[in-house]
């Protein structure tokens, strides 16, 4: 029986449906199989946290990423199914997220008996800089950052707006404003006192405030990027060497091309002065 036009386009189009699930199944399998290697070699359990995908476009309508309760609720359940005294390897790479759901995290990882280890290959700003604070020990790429994590009252920093109102009579401040400050003023509180919770039992005291009192109450702007040497200065160890499977992993995490990429190289290692690996 011949085959119109017509049948042979829905044809491809059927097929062409099925693609994106086939590649999806394939990368899914590629990532468990490495994660797999990695538990095998450090004797741990593996854990990503990993929003690659920081914005999506869709029909104009641009949707981000970012730590959520159902994020929260999938870390937790996995560190509950982990023996307390085998060591957890979380490999975090996020923009941040809800302090709710990134305090749950942090108490979550500070309270496992075994050794946890963070590591961020690229950056883990404000939500994620808590996590990764809770943490054992944090390894960062050379050029990898952490941030700032300062509370956001609605889309104004905390500190700006105690900053604001402090630099006017209460008389000439409007009723809102005023209640924002007090949210804010609560907001810079409550973060600084986590801060310090997480980091007492690593560091004295003094010092566990000290760095509290840098990260959370507006010193810089809330995308600053602090890198591990400046953490270092601080007190905190997280120039580390990186293992060549956390970058191996986060290749199996593709930001989704919709346009064509911006930034191009062919794809092989490099010797010195520029030499071509050996081709096959």
């Amino acid at each position: 029986m011949p085959f119109s036009i017509l049948d042979i386009i829905w044809l491809l189009v059927i097929v062409w449906s099925f693609v994106p699930l086939f590649t999806r199944q394939t990368r899914d399998a590629s990532r468990y199989k490495l994660i797999r290697q990695i538990e095998h070699r450090r004797k741990s359990r593996v854990i990503t946290l990993i929003h690659r995908q920081e914005s999506m476009n869709i029909l104009g309508m641009t949707f981000a990423r970012h730590i959520g309760i159902e994020d929260s609720e999938q870390l937790l359940r996995a560190i509950r199914i982990t023996d307390p005294d085998v060591p957890i390897d979380i490999v975090l790479h996020t923009p941040g997220g809800l302090v709710l759901a990134t305090e749950q995290i942090a108490h979550a990882i500070k309270s496992h008996r075994g050794k946890v280890t963070v590591f961020v290959p690229h950056y883990a700003m404000s939500g994620g800089t808590l996590i990764a604070l809770a943490a054992d020990e944090i390894v960062m790429d050379p050029n990898a950052v952490l941030g700032p994590v300062d509370p956001q009252i609605g889309s104004y920093p905390a500190a700006s707006i105690l900053a604001a109102v402090a630099k006017k009579p209460v008389a000439e401040v409007d009723d809102q404003t005023l209640i924002l400050a007090d949210v804010a003023e609560k907001a810079l509180r409550q973060v600084r006192e986590l801060v310090i919770e997480i980091l007492e039992d690593r560091m004295p005291p003094e010092k566990a405030q000290e760095i509290a009192e840098a990260l959370s109450t507006g010193r810089w702007t809330h995308d600053y990027p602090i890198t591990c040497e400046q953490l270092t200065g601080m007190g905190l160890t997280a120039c580390n060497d990186m293992p060549i499977e956390i970058y191996q992993l986060m290749e199996l995490y593709p930001q989704p091309q919709a346009k064509r990429p911006s930034v191009g190289y062919i794809p092989i290692p490099y010797g010195a002065r520029g030499e071509q690996g050996k081709r096959d």
